[in-house]
C-alpha cells in the first residue's frame, strides 16, 4: 500500500511514498494512536486496567462493536460504529480501484490515488496540506492490488469537522490532477524503478507474482513499469477516477464521536461528492499455475528464497482453520516450525515466515526467507521437507492450543482503537462479509480441531505444486549443518536487502 499524510509536508513525503511502493511496503492504519487523556476523575472507571496482574492469566477483553450499515442514495455502502470515548472520528473510503483494475495500463491505479491530494480547484498540494493541518485533521491515501483507500481523521466538533469534510470531499471527489505534479511523480517512480534493480527481494517478488498469476490482474507490479507509466496522461487519470472512484464502487467506513444522524449526513455528503457510477465487476479467480522454479542471477552473499501457491479468497470458510494452521507452520514467529528448524536449530536465516493473504480473488500463500548463497539449494529443500512433513502430520494439540491462546490474546488489538476499527469495517464492507464476522471468526478459531486444521491445510496446499523463485548468485553448494540446540553458525544479524 502507498500512504501519505497531508498534515506533513507533502513534497518530501512523495518521494518516500514512491520508494515504499517500490519495496512493496505498506501500513494499513493511521500512524496516530488514540492517546488523548481521559477526563480527570477521582473515581476509577470500572473497565480501567491498572496492572497486568489484574488479567490473572486471562486474555484482555475485546471492545464490543455495534456495526450499523446502510446505503447512500448514490449506492455507496456505509459501515458505522459509534465511539464516544474521544472527540474525534475516522473516515475511510474503500474503492475497488487497486492495481487489479489497471487493465492495459499498469500503474494507473497507483498514480491516480497518489495524485488525489496534488490539486483541487483553487488549491495546490501545499494549500491542501496546510488546510488539513490547520484544522488538526489527518489525510491519508493508499493503493493495493484489490483496493484504493482515502482516509480522514478529524475532531468531531462541528467547527473543525465541517471544513475538514468539505476539503476531503474535494480531494476525493474532484481532484484536478495537475500536469506538473504528474510529471514529478512519474520522475520519482522512474527513479524508484532504477532503485528496484538493486533490490533482489523486489525482483524476486515481481517474478513470483508473474509466475503465480500469469495473465490475471494480480500478476503485474502495482506500481507498473517504466514503459507503462511514461505515457499515462492527465485525461487517462481523470477517466480512471470517474470510473473507479464512483460512489457505487465505494465503501464508506466511519467510526467515532458521532450520532447516527451525523453519520448519515457525513456519508451522504461524501457519497454525493463522488463521481456517479456503479460498482466495477468483481475480479475473476486465477487459473492454477504450473509448478516451476525460476532463478534470478544477482551478485550477493545471500539468496532470497520465495515459495508460493494460490491460497484463498477473503470469503473462504476455511480461513479460521488455515490462519491457525499457518501460525503453527510459519506465521507465528518464534516457536513456529519453520523458524525453529531453519533459524533456531541451524542458524540458516535471520527469519523465515509463511502467510496466507486472502483477497477478492485467491490471494497467495507465501513462504519467504534469505540464507547464505552456498546453502541456498539445501535450505530450499529443507523448507519443502518441513512443509511436507507438516501437511502429513498436522499440528500437535499443544501447538494448536498455543496458537489459539496467542490469537485470543492478540485479537483485542484488532478493535483497540478507532483507526483499527475503521480498518476492520472497511474490510468487512469491501469483501461483503457478515456484520458478525469478527465474532464468528473468533468462535470458529477457538473451536477448530487438529483434524480440521490438517484437512484445511492439505486441501489448499501441495508442496509439489509450489511456484518457487530464488534471487542470488550461482555458487558451489555446501551441506547444511546438523540441527542442534546451539547452532555453530548464528543467523546473520540483518538481512542484506
Amino acid at each position: 500500500m502507498s500512504k501519505r499524510n497531508a498534515s506533513i509536508n507533502a513534497r518530501p513525503r512523495a518521494t518516500a511514498l514512491l520508494i515504499a511502493m517500490a519495496l512493496g511496503l505498506f501500513g494499513a492504519t493511521s500512524a496516530l494512536a488514540d492517546t488523548a487523556p481521559a477526563p480527570a476523575s477521582t473515581a476509577k472507571p470500572a473497565n480501567t486496567l491498572e496492572s497486568l496482574k489484574e488479567l490473572d492469566g486471562k486474555a484482555p477483553t475485546r471492545r464490543d462493536m455495534h456495526i450499523q450499515s446502510w446505503q447512500t442514495a448514490e449506492g455507496a455502502k456505509v459501515m458505522f460504529v459509534q465511539a464516544h470515548e474521544l472527540p474525534m472520528f475516522d473516515l475511510r473510503l474503500i474503492f475497488a480501484a487497486g492495481s487489479s483494475q489497471d487493465q492495459k495500463t499498469p500503474g494507473i491505479a497507483l498514480i491516480t490515488n497518489a495524485m488525489l491530494n496534488e490539486g483541487v480547484k483553487g488549491k495546490d498540494v501545499s494549500a491542501i496540506a496546510e488546510g488539513f493541518e490547520g484544522l488538526g485533521a489527518d489525510f491519508g491515501n493508499g493503493s493495493y492490488r484489490d483496493m484504493a483507500v482515502v482516509s480522514l481523521r478529524s475532531l468531531s466538533a462541528a467547527d473543525k469537522r465541517e471544513p475538514a469534510l468539505k476539503l476531503f470531499c474535494e480531494v476525493a471527489g474532484k481532484p484536478t490532477f495537475p500536469a506538473d505534479s504528474l510529471a514529478r511523480i512519474k520522475n520519482q517512480m522512474l527513479a524508484s524503478f532504477e532503485y528496484q534493480k538493486q533490490n533482489p527481494g523486489k525482483l524476486a517478488g515481481d517474478e513470483l507474482f508473474k509466475r503465480l498469476y500469469g495473465d490475471h490482474p494480480y500478476a503485474h507490479p502495482s506500481d507498473g513499469t517504466a514503459k507503462s507509466i511514461t505515457p499515462i496522461t492527465v485525461a487517462q487519470l481523470k477517466a480512471f477516477h470517474a470510473k473507479a472512484y464512483a460512489a457505487g464502487n465505494t465503501v464508506i467506513a466511519l467510526v467515532g464521536d458521532l450520532s447516527r444522524s451525523e453519520a448519515e449526513t457525513i456519508a451522504a455528503q461524501v457519497s454525493s461528492s463522488l463521481p456517479k457510477g456503479p460498482a466495477l465487476p468483481k475480479i475473476p479467480q486465477p487459473a492454477k499455475p504450473a509448478a516451476i522454479e525460476t532463478h534470478i542471477e544477482f551478485p550477493s552473499k545471500q539468496t532470497h528464497l520465495m515459495l508460493a501457491e494460490l491460497g484463498i479468497d477473503r470469503a473462504d470458510p476455511d480461513y479460521a482453520a488455515l490462519s491457525l494452521g499457518n501460525s503453527v507452520l510459519g506465521g507465528g514467529g518464534f516457536g513456529s516450525r519453520l523458524m525453529t528448524e531453519v533459524r533456531e536449530k541451524r542458524g540458516l536465516s535471520y527469519g523465515v515466515s509463511s502467510d496466507f493473504t486472502p483477497m477478492q480473488a485467491q490471494g497467495p500463500f507465501m513462504i519467504g526467507l534469505q540464507t547464505r548463497a552456498e546453502l541456498s539449494e539445501n535450505t530450499l529443500k529443507l523448507v519443502q521437507d518441513i512443509v511436507r512433513d507438516y501437511l502429513a502430520s498436522g499440528p500437535t494439540q499443544k501447538e494448536l492450543d498455543d496458537a489459539k491462546r496467542e490469537l485470543s490474546g492478540s485479537f483485542p488489538l484488532s478493535t483497540a482503537s478507532n483507526s483499527a476499527i475503521v480498518g476492520q469495517l472497511g474490510a468487512i464492507g469491501f469483501y461483503d462479509l457478515p456484520l458478525s464476522y469478527l465474532e464468528d471468526f473468533m468462535l470458529q478459531s477457538q473451536s477448530v480441531t487438529v483434524e480440521q486444521v490438517k484437512a484445511a491445510m492439505n486441501k489448499h496446499l501441495d508442496v509439489d505444486k509450489l511456484v518457487i523463485v530464488t534471487a542470488g548468485p550461482t555458487v558451489p553448494q555446501k551441506p547444511l549443518p546438523a540441527p542442534t540446540d546451539k547452532p555453530a553458525e548464528i543467523p546473520l544479524g540483518v538481512p542484506e536487502h
